[in-house]
């Protein structure tokens, strides 16, 4: 009676976890996502071990390790990876440095959308890698220009997602505010700023992770260093287990931005947490 009482309790359960915008435990998130890992190594693993596809195309997982660990303790790929961070850190906060007021200033008032929000919807569908030969003309080809690559894919993105984050404000809040007698100026500090600042850390999130995919771009500006330099250079010499690593290595790098982003949110609005 006991054990069928269990079957019947998982059951309900599983379902449960199965209903549109339902939540489960902790320890079942960590679960499944350490599963999706290991499938896509096994996977890995099979495509190499037992269908033998050619290293050309796709190098094992012991072979990657070992350039891994080659790279660590010889290549200076510590050095790569110091100058990736930096370069896409230092894109990604001018970016939100500029890009947040102005998509506060377009999603809470109308003149400012008229303004700005067309350019803006024009200017992010401009590929960041068009702009690489105008960067060398104006700005050579030292650190700015590669950072400037990076703002150039961040920013349109970071206004436009920023201002959709105060559009989804409710506008009964804000009448609700109107009618306890909070001036239109006060409505922006104490009800939209208050509302959408989780979802604006959101958007910084997904955004930054945007940034990263642009450091290949960045790092064929005259670069000598970086994880993108490093990826180049090794297709060129047909070295697929470095490419491997690099693209391996952004992919942990983003997963901990991630986190850390989500963290973030849970210590700075606690409130908001469902």
């Amino acid at each position: 009676m006991a054990n069928d009482t269990k079957k019947k309790s998982a059951k309900v359960r599983l379902e449960d976890a199965f209903t549109p915008k339902a939540s489960i435990s902790k320890k079942a998130y960590a679960l499944l996502a350490v599963l999706s890992f290991v499938l896509i190594f096994l996977y890995w693993a099979y495509a190499v071990y037992v269908k033998h596809v050619d290293s050309m195309f796709l190098p094992s997982p012991a072979k990657t390790f070992e350039s891994a660990k080659n790279m660590f303790l010889t290549g200076g790929f510590l050095t790569d990876i110091r100058m990736s961070v930096q370069r896409v850190l230092i894109g990604f906060l001018i970016s939100a440095v500029v890009g947040i007021p102005l998509g506060l200033l377009i999603g809470t008032y109308a003149p400012f959308a008229a303004f700005l929000e067309p350019f803006f919807s024009f200017f992010r569908y401009l590929p960041a890698s068009a702009f690489i030969q105008l960067f060398i003309l104006w700005i050579g080809i030292g650190e700015s220009s590669k950072v400037a690559i990076i703002i150039v894919g961040s920013v349109a993105q970071i206004i436009l997602m920023v201002a959709t984050n105060v559009r989804n404000v409710s506008i009964s809040l804000i009448e609700v505010s109107y009618t306890l007698g909070v001036s239109r100026f006060g409505v922006f500090f104490k009800v939209i700023l208050p509302k959408c600042l989780p979802d604006i850390v959101d958007t910084l999130r997904i955004v930054l992770g945007w940034a990263w995919t642009y450091i290949i771009v960045a790092e064929m500006i005259g670069a000598s260093k970086g994880i993108g330099f490093m990826i180049t250079q090794a297709g060129r010499q047909f070295m697929i287990s470095k490419i491997f690593v690099g693209i391996i290595t952004i992919g942990i790098i983003g997963l901990a931005l991630d986190m850390f982003c989500m963290f973030l949110r849970k210590v700075l609005f606690p409130w908001n947490e469902e």
